[in-house]
Parts: C-alpha cells; structure tokens; sequence
C-alpha cells in the first residue's frame, strides 16, 4: 500500500510499505477514505518529538471502511467509522474511569519504559506519533490497523459525509475537553491563545458551555476572523500587547479561564521566546512556553487553566509564584476521545456544531508532502488539510 512516512526534520515521503495485517483478536483493518494533517503533526516535521525512526508511518486523524475484522472485533466489513487518535484496551483502571488517553494498555509493554523514564509513568497507545506512545502505523495510507476496535471507532450513519465527522478523531473532541477542563460557568469571559483547529474548537465549545465572552489571541488574520464567526472578541498579539489588552477588556479582573492551544512551539518576537529557542537549539532546553506563561500571568485570581496544547520535556522560567498566589486551578492531557465521540456526533448530527468550516485544502494521498510544506509554511491561509487516497495526484479541492 502507499503511506506517508517519516524520515527527518522536514523529510516526508509517500513510500510503498507493506499492507497491514490483523494480529490481534479485537483488529480490525480500515480501509481510508479521509484523513487530516493535524497541527500536533508538524511537531514531528519539526523534529521535536523524540522516538520516531525512518519509516514511520505518520497519521492520527482519519476515517474509512471497515474491510477485515479479528474474531473479537466487534466492528463489520462495510461499516464506515472514525477512529480516535487515542488507543485504549476499554478495560484497565483508567479506562474505567473514562481517562482513555491514560489507558495502561494501549501502550506496547516494550514501548512502555521511555514514558516511565521520562514523565514517571507510560504514555498511553497514540497512532502515528513516535515510538514513545506506541510505535503504532498512522492513518495517513491507504490501510491501517486498529487495536481494540471494539473500544475506539464509532460507526458513522449512512448519508453523512466524512468532512462533517472526520474530525471526531481528534481535534473536536479536543477543543470541547480543552473547553470543559476550563471549567466554564455562564456569564464566564474565556481567553483562547491560539486560532489553530483545536483553539477555533475550543472557541466554539466555550460559547456552547455558556461563556458570555471569548476572547481569541493569534497573529494570522485569516484565523482571526475565524474565531470572530463564532463571536469571539479578537487580539492580534502583534499589533496589541496582549495582557495589556485583556486586562483593559475584562476592567483590570483577567480572563475567568483562559485556554493554551498553542504549546511547545510558540511563535512571536517576544524575549522568553527568543530565549526558549536559542535554549532549544543549543539542546539547553525543549519547549517554547510563551504562551502558557502568559495565559497564567493574564487569567484572574482564583482562575482556571486549561492546556489541551502539546509540550514534550522540561522547561524553566515557569510563573509558578504566580500560578500559586493567584489560587488558580491547571487541567490538561492527551484527550479522551472515546468518552466524548458519542454526544459529539450527535451534536453534529443536529447541526449544533459546524467542522467543515475549517478545512482549507483537499489534496491526495501521494500529496502529503506538499500538504506537509503548506500548513508549516502558511498558517494563515492553510488551517486544515485533508488528504484523500482516492484523489489522484496533483488534484486540489
């Protein structure tokens, strides 16, 4: 079959590779017919996570048909699903607990010493994101394989099409997580850093929860005036000093809870910035935390902080004074998408939330390289590509 697949910093290629096989009683094989390009993707492309080998192949949000099932799947040929990016086994103490993205097993027992050795326990099964969540096969192909079929996917109903859901695989359910781990009640004024697909999200969750005020921070127009579609207030931070900002919006209180969809690689000309990427470069340091410092700094007394975005080791110059006097509460994590993708697809179902508004580019399988270039390299105009293995080469819709 024909994949995307990793081989260095900004180095992907569509490769024939081997179809994948059921090994396991819960597989199931999905054929794709849709999948996306997530932001988190470009981390890898940028070479900030560690573990991923030459070959890998890469992908996290996808759909497709059901074309083979192990003996225990509960899935049938023919069915059309959407898988989470998550792999949970359904059955262990976290999964229990609805916690998906800390299931114990999804986790390889061979893979599982580089997250004991690095954050003190293993991270839980992720498709198509490095060696440390897995080693497992992405979905940007023409195949996958599914662990635990009988946990993840949910099957679609007939006559709705992929664009409409296919983002139940990921960034929805992440937005919404990042919307209610802010905890927001009526009449609360919400801060969003970062206009990204998972902020634009996490904007358009926030207003279904109640909050009176969102408050969008980006520098890309285009981005902007999304958020502004769903009503969200706007701060470009580089025409505006940010903080200064929200504190003469909310009348020098801060934001009641504020969300960082931006993560470890931050952009802006801003010194801590600039400091965290010398800090990066020289390999005296890992993430670009701007944003999170800043979102702790602006949200109110007695606050909430909600941190859906990516960030991978160590950091420094962390406000922890700040976080402490000020009596605010942090949540954050890889996202449970098992526990939300049934009320979320009956949200979509009823028109109570658009996704389709987000997707700039459709492009083909053996594209994914240029798609890769495109949404690195233009961020304004490009917020999200969805690649089709059916399309031929060099078509764009």
């Amino acid at each position: 079959m024909r994949a995307l697949t990793w081989h260095g910093k900004h180095d992907v290629r569509v490769d024939t590779v081997d179809d994948p096989e059921i090994l396991n009683p819960r597989d199931a094989i999905i054929k794709i017919t849709s999948t996306a390009i997530c932001g988190s993707d470009l981390h890898l492309y940028d070479g900030y996570i560690p573990t991923m080998q030459a070959g890998d192949i890469l992908g996290h949000e996808f759909m497709g048909e059901v074309v083979e099932t192990g003996p225990k799947s509960t899935l049938k040929k023919g069915q059309r699903v959407v898988v989470p990016f998550t792999i949970a086994c359904g059955s262990c103490y976290h999964c229990g607990k609805h916690q998906y993205s800390a299931c114990d097993n999804g986790n390889p027992a061979d893979k599982q010493d580089i997250g004991q050795e690095l954050y003190g326990q293993p991270m839980s099964g992720l498709f198509g994101y490095s060696h440390l969540t897995g080693g497992y096969a992405g979905g940007q192909a023409e195949y996958v394989r599914v662990p635990f079929s009988d946990v993840g996917p949910i099957v679609i109903p007939d006559g709705i099409e992929d664009e409409k859901v296919l983002f139940l695989s990921d960034i929805l359910p992440t937005g919404w997580q990042a919307a209610e781990n802010a905890g927001i009640e009526p009449g609360d004024t919400v801060a969003v850093w970062g206009c990204g697909p998972v902020g634009l999200f996490a904007v358009q969750s926030a207003f279904l929860m109640g909050a009176e005020r969102v408050i969008a921070i980006d520098h890309f127009p285009h981005r902007l005036d999304l958020a502004k579609r769903f009503g969200a207030e706007t701060i470009n931070f580089e025409e505006s000093a940010t903080y200064e900002a929200l504190m003469e919006m909310t009348g020098g209180i801060g934001p009641d809870a504020v969300i960082d969809a931006v993560g470890l690689e931050a952009h802006g000309f801003f010194v801590d910035n600039v400091i965290d990427q010398i800090k990066k470069s020289t390999f005296l340091g890992t993430d670009r935390i701007h944003s999170i410092r800043q979102a702790i700094v602006a949200c109110r007394k007695g606050g909430r902080v909600s941190m859906p975005a990516v960030y991978g080791g160590i950091v420094d110059k962390f406000p922890l004074g700040a976080f402490m006097e000020k009596g605010l509460t942090l949540k954050t994590g890889q996202t449970s998408v098992q526990h939300y993708m049934p009320a979320l697809l009956n949200a979509i179902i009823e028109d109570k939330i658009d996704t389709t508004f987000l997707i700039s580019h459709r492009m083909a399988l053996e594209d994914a390289p240029k798609g890769y270039q495109m949404f690195h390299d233009n961020q304004n105009e490009v917020t999200k590509v969805v690649l089709k293995p059916d399309f031929a080469a060099g078509t764009v819709a």
